[in-house]
């Protein structure tokens, strides 16, 4: 940690870090703590605001991505909303609910120190949680001020990491001596630095350049559609996608079809998704529902293949579509991608292992890409961005020997006390799973309900992740998109209020199932 000008305390029950909407949802549900939000940047937003690029988009509609007591306007609207947008109604529902008084900005936390009773908990000996507000500090957070790098001291009660597992630490390749980009004589750079790029400079780096795109999620899919874009004209070089790994891609407009229907976030289509501790007769029929689950899936892949131009360029996963789905990798298309793959600007190189050369990329098959910049979609290490910010020994238990972060509904690590994670687990709306696990928080704190006992907790987490290892190959992602109505009825039941949010039987089965179901209850 640098040199400290100033240290002093300042104490207050609650501290959030992050301001994203995560973050923005906890401030909101905290309210009445007076929390203190710890923004590293200038401004709200997290990844949307400083992981976009200029073609980012939502990768579902409006009205699955909003807050329960704060409808997007115009939230019928069809189209995806730009990154823009999004910011737009975050900042909107931030300042309706006059969230923004409790944001600290440019305020970077560079250390904690585990200020509670005892030691971390020793999990050959669980006992209880304990309250999440104790009445005295239980973790000291120093927290640099940009830009007069002053150190201030924070006391706080309870500790709620609103990160998430996007943005700050990029996940590098590891190549063999002699083969990485220190021989390369042309440009890299990772999608974290591509994004903090204006449109204009984003433009001038990729126009008639021979571009390598290293990836096949979102972000590559997105950047290699901006670089074909830059580079029309018979001037335009194409841009060359490197891939290891294939994943299912899905055109935009079939978000709003059958298909996706029968994976969507209905009872219906999640009671085909087995989950554990609900009842004997979820269990004995979820089994026979197994071949069901996979005619779908092979239902939709054959879809997906008459619809998209998968065979033709070597693009069909060799895995089912509900691996992906049950890992949240499924990627939205933009509407010109593979138009532009026919125009020969975007081109297709699968391969399990790469490394450079001095004018490019090297393959396994000995064959060779020349490329001007390198760009690596390769995405992000999230667990050692939170590895990195807590102290010992707390940051050795950030996963168990599955490589998993146990979160007890998604939110409370059993064996790390007094401290809340938020936005971690992923699912179907992000953004939905944030807030309704930050209501849940919220009465936790307030003693609404009292958690189980830490063994019950790793019990709880241990066979979901039974379930994730079962659904997915890809399970380490922590997605929750297969059993998300669940996960909510769950919580929905310890908070006190009715697992079933629909007004009928045939609604509750059958219709999708969005933030605007889990509105405070009277």
């Amino acid at each position: 940690m640098a040199a400290e000008q100033i240290s002093f305390r300042k104490s207050s029950r609650v501290g959030i870090i992050g301001a994203g909407i995560s973050g923005i949802a906890a401030a909101k549900q905290l309210s009445h703590h007076n929390p203190v939000v710890l923004e590293a940047t200038d401004s709200i937003g997290g990844v949307w605001k400083h992981c976009s690029f200029a073609s980012t988009r939502l990768q579902t509609p409006r009205c699955d991505f909003e807050f329960s007591d704060y409808p997007w306007p115009e939230r019928d609207n069809s189209s995806f909303p730009t990154y823009l947008e999004i910011l737009e109604y975050l900042h909107g529902y931030a300042t309706h609910f006059d969230v923004l008084k409790y944001v600290r900005f440019n305020s970077k936390v560079v250390e904690i120190r585990y200020v509670g009773e005892g030691q971390a908990t020793d999990s050959d000996a669980p006992g209880e949680f304990g309250p999440l507000l104790s009445g005295h500090p239980v973790w000291e957070v120093a927290v640099e001020t940009y830009p007069s790098k002053t150190v201030e001291w924070y006391e706080f009660e309870l500790l709620v990491v609103c990160i998430g597992k996007y943005g700050d630490v990029p996940r590098m390749p590891v190549f063999p001596p002699n083969k990485g980009q220190d021989i390369y004589s042309g440009k890299v750079m990772h999608t974290i630095e591509y994004s903090k790029l204006d449109k204009e400079a984003a433009r001038e780096l990729l126009k008639g350049k021979k571009v390598a795109v290293v990836g096949y999620k979102k972000s590559a899919i997105d950047l290699a559609t901006e670089c074909a874009e830059a580079n029309q004209g018979e001037d335009g070089q194409p841009c060359t996608m490197v891939i290891r790994t294939l994943h299912w891609t899905v055109p935009a407009y079939w978000i709003w079809g059958l298909p996706f229907f029968l994976f969507y976030s209905t009872r219906s289509s999640q009671f085909l998704h087995q989950r554990p501790n609900q009842g004997l007769l979820r269990n004995l029929i979820c089994p026979l529902l197994s071949p069901l689950r996979k005619a779908v899936s092979k239902f939709i892949e054959s879809y997906l293949v008459r619809k998209l131009p998968l065979v033709k360029y070597g693009l069909k996963p060799d895995h089912p579509f509900e691996e992906d789905y049950a890992s949240c990798q499924m990627a939205i298309l933009p509407e010109n991608f593979f138009s532009e793959a026919d125009k020969g600007k975007i081109m297709f190189k699968t391969t399990p292992k790469w490394w450079f050369w001095n004018k490019g990329l090297e393959f396994e098959d000995n064959t060779k890409l020349e490329a001007d910049v390198v760009i690596l979609a390769t995405g992000f290490d999230g667990k050692k961005k939170i590895q990195d910010l807590l102290p010992r020994p707390f940051s050795s238990l950030v996963v168990d020997s599955s490589g998993v972060m146990p979160l007890y509904r998604g939110t409370i690590h059993p064996l790390i006390p007094n401290m809340a994670f938020v936005g971690y687990i992923e699912s179907v709306s992000n953004l939905h799973t944030a807030e309704i696990r930050c209501k849940w928080l919220s009465r936790l704190a307030d003693e609404v309900f009292k958690l189980p006992s830490i063994e019950k907790m790793l019990e709880q987490t241990g066979e979901e992740m039974e379930i994730m290892k079962k659904t997915t190959r890809f399970y380490k992602r922590h997605c929750i998109s297969t059993f998300s109505i669940n996960h909510s009825d769950e919580i929905c039941e310890e908070m006190g209020w009715k697992s079933w949010r629909k007004n009928n039987w045939l609604l509750e089965a059958f219709a999708p199932y969005s933030s605007q179901d889990y509105g405070e209850e009277k």
